[in-house]
C-alpha cells in the first residue's frame, strides 16, 4: 500500500509540473522548454505504442519507425493537396483540419500494420524482426523516390493544422493538446492491458503454445495488437510533423525504429510508464550532451553507454529502479 501510495503521489508531482511547464518557461524567459518536453512527450506516445507488442507482447518489432513516418506523411500530404487544390488520386480532398488528418493518420497507420502484420506474425523472433526492419525499409525507400512530395530532401508543412476553438500556432496550446493525447494514450493503454486481451497478450508471450492449446487464436490477438501498436505510432508521427512543420523519409528509417526500441528498454517494458520515462530520458540526454562542446557527435556513444549499464544492472529499466527504491523506503 505505501508503494502504491508513493507511485501516485510521484505521477500526481509529475503531472503538476507538466501543466505548469509552460507558465514557468515564460516566466523564465526560456519558451524552448516547451518545444523540447513537447517532442518528449510525441515520442512518448510511440514508445507507449510499441510497448503495447514489445513489452506486454514480447514481439521485437524494428519496423515501428514505418507507421510514425506513414502518420506524418499522411498529414503532410493531405496539407499539400488541400494547397495546391488538387484532389489526391481524383478521389481523396486535402485538409488542414486536426480533426480529419489526424484520424486518417492513425486509420492509414492501422491499415498498413494489419497488412504488415498478417504477413510478418506468421514468423517469430529473429525472422519476425528481421521482416518488419525490411518492411520499413521498403517504404523509407519509396518515400524517399517519390519527388512530388520531396523525396530525400522532405517536405515543409508550411503551418499546423486547424482545430475548432484552439489555436494550434501558439506552441503552448499545442502542448497541452499533446499532453492531453499523451494522457489519453495511457489510460486507453491501462485499460487495455487490464482486460481479457491484454491477458491474453501477456499470456501469449509468456507461452504461446499453452495458449493455443486451450482454444485461442493467438494469430488474431497479435494481429489485433500489432494494428493498434501502428495506429499509435502513426498519431505520434501525425504529431510530430504538425509540432516540427517538416517531415521526411529519415522517420521511416531503421534507426528511428532503433530509437523507440532504446526508449522502452530504457524506461522499462511492460509498464506503460516507463517508455514514457525513457523517451524523456533519451530526448533529454541527446539535447544536453548536444550542447556540450564537443560531445555534440560522440553523444549517442555516451548515451549507449548509459543503456547497457540500464539493461545489465537495472532490472525493469529506469522505472523498474524507481519502483524498488520507492518499495524500500515504504518499507523502512
Amino acid at each position: 500500500m505505501a508503494e502504491t501510495r508513493a507511485l501516485r503521489a510521484l505521477g500526481l508531482i509529475v503531472l503538476v509540473a507538466l501543466l505548469a511547464l509552460p507558465a514557468v518557461a515564460h516566466f523564465a524567459k526560456d519558451p524552448a522548454w516547451i518545444s523540447l518536453v513537447t517532442r518528449m512527450l510525441i515520442y512518448a506516445i510511440a514508445a507507449v505504442s510499441l510497448d503495447l507488442i514489445l513489452g506486454y507482447g514480447g514481439l521485437a518489432c524494428f519496423g515501428h519507425a514505418a507507421f510514425y513516418g506513414l502518420g506524418g506523411y499522411t498529414v503532410a500530404i493531405l496539407f499539400h493537396h488541400a494547397r495546391s487544390s488538387e484532389v489526391l488520386w481524383g478521389l481523396i480532398p486535402g485538409s488542414t483540419q486536426f480533426l480529419v488528418t489526424v484520424p486518417a493518420a492513425m486509420l492509414v497507420g492501422g491499415v498498413v500494420a494489419a497488412a504488415i502484420g498478417a504477413l510478418s506474425l506468421r514468423t517469430a523472433g529473429v525472422q519476425f524482426l528481421m521482416i518488419t526492419l525490411a518492411f520499413a525499409q521498403m517504404l523509407f525507400f519509396l518515400f524517399s523516390s517519390i519527388a512530388t512530395y520531396g523525396g530525400n530532401d522532405g517536405m515543409t508543412v508550411r503551418r499546423r493544422n486547424e482545430m475548432p476553438g484552439l489555436d494550434l500556432r501558439d506552441d503552448t496550446v499545442f502542448y497541452y493538446l499533446v499532453l492531453a493525447l499523451l494522457l489519453l494514450a495511457l489510460w486507453a493503454g491501462r485499460r487495455l492491458v487490464r482486460s481479457r486481451f491484454g491477458m491474453v497478450i501477456g499470456g501469449i508471450r509468456q507461452n504461446e503454445r499453452r495458449m493455443a492449446a486451450i482454444g485461442i487464436d493467438t494469430y488474431r490477438y497479435k494481429l489485433a495488437a500489432f494494428v493498434i501498436a501502428g495506429m499509435g505510432g502513426a498519431l505520434a508521427g501525425a504529431l510530430m510533423v504538425n509540432h516540427a512543420r517538416f517531415v521526411s523519409p529519415d522517420m521511416m528509417h531503421w534507426t528511428k525504429s532503433g530509437e523507440f526500441m532504446v526508449m522502452v528498454i530504457l524506461g522499462g517494458a511492460a509498464s506503460l510508464i516507463g517508455p514514457v520515462l525513457g523517451a524523456v530520458t533519451l530526448v533529454g540526454l541527446e539535447d544536453l550532451l548536444g550542447q556540450i562542446p564537443k560531445w555534440g557527435e560522440h553523444r549517442m556513444f555516451a548515451i549507449g553507454a548509459i543503456l547497457v549499464l540500464v539493461v545489465l544492472f537495472g532490472k525493469g529499466g529506469l522505472w523498474g529502479w524507481i519502483a524498488r527504491r520507492l518499495s524500500r523506503g515504504g518499507d523502512g
